[in-house]
């Protein structure tokens, strides 16, 4: 899913920012804020490193409701988002979710996102914040071409503007979220499985439960109506309180995805990119139905686009102190015995591939980076560097992710 890969911060409301239903609450709280895809959202509160330990050891509560919410309805939904998303959706089970992409004819990737099967006839589609109008008028053009073809009533509503999301990350988020559910409902968020969803009662209103998230760690997504999102944020910061809760912005929030090994629409995922060069096995080649993009990347796996040919993302280590950053070169070292008859015929400098996004790891305690690389420097170990503004600073490839909570 995405986050913004560059960050302005700014204390003083911009008129022509939008606001989540929670902007008041941010400031309460004293947060500093980021314009992110014309979007007024919180950066960090206080210390967005302290932010990222409190999800890693206890659980952070943020406030995502810039992303976007797409319903889908009908008898024939899930065959629909079978024309329409990569993925089979239609084979997917009631109160189940599926992280899909959306691609264009020539196998580009137009969005990452999460559909949730809400009953057999209807699902919720959820973009990112950034990409949400485009999903939006993507899905709507081609439900009038499937509906045309198959005779269906197939509709598509885009509901994100009367939707709020809040998601409690963290090893502690699940005692958090059963001490607000009512008393006869906590069994379910405790038996509610992973990529998972389902319907929970919090303060008398109904609310979306879904155990999803996008930090690597134990969490929940809760979906609800704006006028509910200022209770419910308060409900869950008092329910947290001696267990450790802290609020989070988008800055600690990037980081932890990056520990996570997940990718980043804008930085890992652009239309430039298939989904077999950044590493996502998430293209359904056997279901029946023709989707967009399926000649495409038919025609790419056969090329071996990402295993043989082009390039791949990789996770790279640093084995010293300075981070690589998005844009920054990846180049072959001075010292590369290993690295193959390319580097043999051209030398140590050559450019093998770029950094999509690098920072030094809070938890780790070392520098970590994602970046698309040749395919003939794939092999974890592979001793490569990223050119920090003229100084080679040494990597090493490893797997993703970087981290798995334990």
């Amino acid at each position: 899913m995405t986050e913004p890969a560059e960050q302005t911060t700014s204390q003083s409301p911009d008129p022509a920012l939008r606001e989540t239903a929670l902007a008041g609450e941010h400031e309460e709280l004293g947060a500093s804020f980021t314009d992110f895809g014309g979007w007024r959202m919180p950066l960090k509160y206080s210390s967005e490193l302290e932010e990222h330990h409190a999800v890693r050891t206890a659980a952070g509560l943020f406030d995502l409701s810039h992303m976007g919410e797409i319903r889908v309805v009908g008898p024939e939904a899930g065959t629909f988002l079978n024309t329409a998303l990569v993925g089979n959706l239609a084979a997917l089970a009631v109160g189940k979710a599926r992280y899909s992409l959306i691609c264009r004819e020539d196998g580009g990737i137009l969005d990452d996102l999460i559909a949730y099967r809400i009953t057999e006839q209807e699902y919720l589609v959820v973009p990112n914040a950034a990409n949400r109008e485009l999903v939006a008028a993507a899905l709507e053009e081609r439900v009038w071409a499937f509906n045309a073809a198959h005779g269906s009533e197939t509709e598509v509503w885009d509901e994100s503007d009367g939707i709020s999301l809040i998601a409690v990350q963290g090893p502690r988020s699940q005692e958090i979220i059963s001490s607000v559910v009512r008393l006869d409902e906590t069994f379910i968020v405790e038996e509610l499985g992973y990529y998972a969803s389902t319907t929970v009662t919090i303060g008398g209103q109904e609310v979306l439960l879904a155990r999803t998230g996008y930090t690597g760690e134990d969490g929940f997504e809760l979906f609800l109506p704006h006028d509910k999102a200022g209770a419910l944020w308060r409900a869950l910061r008092e329910a947290g309180s001696d267990a450790g809760l802290t609020p989070c912005g988008l800055a600690c929030r990037d980081s932890l995805r990056l520990e996570a090994g997940m990718p980043l629409y804008g930085n890992e995922l652009s239309t430039e990119r298939t989904s077999f060069e950044a590493g996502l096995p998430v293209v359904s080649f056997s279901k029946e139905e023709d989707f967009v993009g399926r000649a495409a990347l038919e025609a790419a796996k056969a090329e071996g686009r990402g295993r043989t040919s082009g390039q791949r993302l990789v996770g790279l280590k640093g084995l010293g102190r300075r981070a690589g950053r998005s844009g920054y070169s990846v180049v072959l070292p001075e010292e590369a015995p290993d690295a193959g008859a390319a580097a043999d015929a051209e030398g140590p400098g050559r450019v093998v591939g770029v950094v999509t996004s690098g920072q030094p790891s809070p938890t780790l305690g070392y520098p970590i980076a994602m970046a698309y690389v040749d395919v003939e420097h794939l092999e974890p170990g592979t001793r490569l560097d990223i050119d920090l503004r003229g100084k080679p600073q040494p990597f090493e490839v490893v797997e993703l992710p970087f981290y798995v909570r334990t």
